[in-house]
Formats: structure tokens, sequence, C-alpha cells
């Protein structure tokens, strides 16, 4: 991955890329009158900011807990799974299924220990099963699944730390 610095970034891009994660919906004008730049010149730099691939995408973060009691969103599970054979064509053919499965919110492979971390959102207790059968019963390859099921969220934030480059 380029350094920051490499992108040719400076303290106003990083500011424009801190307010950007707090509200990515705040006007081009706005963000420009809060980091004292023109419209044109915000625009353009933002635009430069996506093209190098540091703006990944801008999302609507839902409330799960609100959603919950409305749409049956209410259970949250981070899953170990280790997988018998770990050659990457095993661990590429395992995420792949993994990723492509909407309960599925994130996926992480780590090291040591389990060969993948999941969190995974779904309707309840049977929801879990099925999610399960279909990744980790139906892969002959997946050896262990441990499962810790989320009793509440103290903390969800998906911002990353920004540092100025020196």
């Amino acid at each position: 991955m380029k350094e920051l610095t490499d992108f040719g970034m400076d303290a106003v891009d990083i500011r424009l890329l801190e307010l950007l994660q707090d509200d990515a919906s705040q006007s081009n004008q706005a963000l420009a009158a809060r980091v004292h730049i023109s419209p044109p010149t915000c625009l353009r730099r933002i635009k430069r900011l996506r093209d190098a691939g540091l703006i990944e995408r801008e999302i609507a973060i839902l409330n799960a807990d609100k959603l919950a009691s409305a749409m049956g969103h209410g259970l949250t599970a981070l899953i170990e799974i280790t997988l018998d054979h770990q050659g990457t064509e095993q661990q590429q053919a395992f995420e792949a299924r993994a990723v492509l499965d909407g309960a599925v919110q994130q996926c992480y492979r780590v090291s040591p220990g389990p060969d993948f971390v999941l969190v995974v959102q779904v309707r309840d207790m049977p929801g879990y099963l099925a999610l399960a059968q279909r990744l980790f019963t139906s892969d002959a390859n997946v050896r262990n699944v441990k499962a810790f099921f989320s009793i509440k969220r103290a903390k969800f934030e998906p911002r990353l730390q920004l540092l100025t480059p020196a």
C-alpha cells in the first residue's frame, strides 16, 4: 500500500477525509467552508482522493438495535473458523463463499489461531443455524467453528484514525 505522502496528500486532504468519515452526506460547499478552500478546489481534491482509492465508498450506517425490533436483525456473532487444509486455494475458496453471503458483514484472514474471523448479523438463532449450514457444515474443509454471540454492542466505529504525514 502506498504511503499517504505518495498520494501527494496534505493537511487539507486529511481534514477532508476526517470530515467525510464523520458525515459523507455533507455538501461540497459545506466541506469547502469547513476546510477553508473554494468549492471547485474541494471537489477536485475529493475526486483525486476517490481516484487514488483512499475513499473506497460512501454508505449509510444503520442502527442495528433500532432495526432489530422492526426487521429482526437482532443477533450478531463473531465467529472463528479453522480450516482442515490451509493451502492458498482452500483459503480462497472459503473466503469467496463467505464474502458472498449477505449475513457476513466482515471477513478477516487471521494468524495465529483460527484461519478466519467473521462478523455476522442474522435475524435470530434459526438464522444463525441456516448460516452455519450454508458456510460451515456443508464445507468438508471446515474443521472447527467457534461462535461468540453479542449481548451488547458497546462501540461500533468504522472510522480510521488519520495521522498527518511527517
